[in-house]
């Protein structure tokens, strides 16, 4: 992987700095291989905590229709059936932010409009994160959490998520697993827990970090790989040691 840095390359049990360069993937769902690729910075990586930013215009990989339709333009009736392939497309707007905890099936990502007003913090619903020398792996399973800064929530996709299990992308018991895990980040939600008490949307980028660049073979197989391991609270929030 070309980075600014080598951190992307570090052994997968290793911590990675500030200002590292990783990748961030989603696997295909019911497919081999990986159909979402995010080159992004690594803001903190601690026992309790990987945070990472994907910057203004950086080159990610996405899905997108065989015949050139995007996914989101596609009728939900034929979006899941129809053969599909990847694409490199500049990351637009602002950057986000994504935090996720050791063993959460889900990670919790922050929009910011231009200017950096806070938009919003979004739940996505995923596998727990696997890291490996280059990033961290996982699967989308569909259904999401908008959380507007007021604190109230609601439920994103939940149409996607009925289409997924209805042409059998999610089994009834995986997506009961994952309505389980919504209901628990609602919980987390409710009650003003971390990460959306933490303070982040008052976190900014270092102006000296530079974009990840997307290497050639950033679908590479990620060898050997181990859960994100949850070890005693070093820290909370951005403005902790």
């Amino acid at each position: 992987m070309t980075t600014e840095r080598a951190g992307g390359e570090r052994a997968a049990g290793r911590r990675w700095r500030p200002g590292d360069h990783v990748l961030w993937r989603y696997r295909a769902n019911g497919a081999d291989g990986f159909h979402i690729c995010r080159p992004m910075t690594v803001v903190r990586d601690t026992p309790d905590l990987f945070a990472a930013w994907v910057a203004p215009g950086t080159e990610c990989v996405r899905p997108q229709l065989t015949d050139g339709t995007a996914l989101h333009l596609e009728p939900l009736a034929t979006r899941y059936t129809k053969p599909r392939t990847t694409v490199r497309a500049r990351w637009k707007g602002a950057g986000v932010l994504k935090l996720a905890r050791p063993g959460e099936p889900w990670s919790v990502w922050l929009f910011w409009e231009r200017g950096w007003r806070f938009r919003n913090w979004y739940v996505n619903l995923e596998e727990p994160l696997t890291r490996w020398s280059g990033g961290v792996d996982s699967e989308d399973y569909f259904l999401d959490i908008a959380v507007r800064p007021d604190r109230d929530w609601s439920w994103l996709d939940e149409d996607e998520f009925a289409q997924a299990q209805r042409v059998g992308l999610l089994s009834a018991e995986r997506a009961s697993r994952v309505r389980d895990a919504g209901h628990a980040a609602i919980e987390r939600i409710t009650s003003w827990q971390g990460p959306f008490r933490d303070g982040w949307e008052s976190w900014r980028p270092d102006p000296l970090w530079r974009r990840p660049v997307l290497p050639p073979d950033w679908d590479r197989p990620a060898g050997p790989s181990r859960a994100l391991q949850g070890l005693p609270i070093m820290c909370e929030g951005p403005g902790a040691s």
